[in-house]
């Protein structure tokens, strides 16, 4: 059987959220995208007063790259995993998967982040699966309309059980592991037998990690 190490991405294995860097990525590439801010502080008061939820606000909040090319949105995050994503990874996190990926874990990113640009974290070269929201792309055409759900709680339960019944993967849970910031992944976190916690601020009975 095989053992997962499974990692969120957001606070997790990165300091900051990526889908806001993304957006602090696109106006400094292009300062007429400044146009796009009130919209975003729009959707942030709407989720804040639980008019819209996250898959609303993620569809809203992405008019700043709605209509672009699939080629164009591809250079885009190349460009943005090498000169931001990079930046802001956790070193301990890294020496974490590399250090489970060498006692032979298969090593699972799952994030409600899309996943038209985390999938850049494939360039870690132990990264065997990464998971995400997914978004329709309408004849090569990015549309901002998630397809399927937005991936968190227990949608990341889901998609990983689909994913390894697709590939034919059985796995020793017990013996898996979890890195979260979050409980709203307590989903996940429940159900390996070796779940952490990251840089969480509260005490609880999840073992807590402090990463740098």
């Amino acid at each position: 059987m095989e053992k997962l190490a499974i990692f969120d991405i957001d606070y997790t294995i990165t300091k900051k959220e990526t889908l806001m860097e993304l957006f602090k990525f696109v106006i400094k590439n292009d300062k007429r995208n400044i146009c796009f801010l009130p919209r975003a502080i729009f959707c942030g008061i709407m989720y804040g007063i639980k008019v819209y939820d996250e898959q609303k606000v993620k569809e809203k909040f992405l008019k700043f790259i709605d209509g672009i090319e699939e080629k164009d949105l591809a250079i885009l995050v190349k460009k943005f995993y090498d000169e931001k994503l990079t930046t802001i990874i956790y070193e301990d996190a890294l020496k974490m998967i590399k250090k489970l990926k060498n006692e032979g874990y298969l090593i699972y990113l799952i994030s409600a982040s899309p996943e038209f640009y985390i999938n850049e974290f494939y360039n870690i070269k132990e990264v065997d699966r990464v998971i995400g929201t997914k978004f329709w792309f309408k004849n090569g055409v990015f549309t901002r309309k998630i397809n399927g759900r937005n991936c968190k709680g227990e949608e990341k339960v889901k998609r990983l059980k689909e994913v390894i019944k697709d590939e034919k993967i059985k796995v020793d849970f017990k013996e898996s592991y979890m890195f979260s910031d979050s409980l709203s992944d307590k989903p996940l976190l429940d159900l390996v037998g070796k779940p952490y916690l990251i840089n969480y601020s509260k005490k609880h009975e999840i073992e807590i990690l402090k990463w740098q």
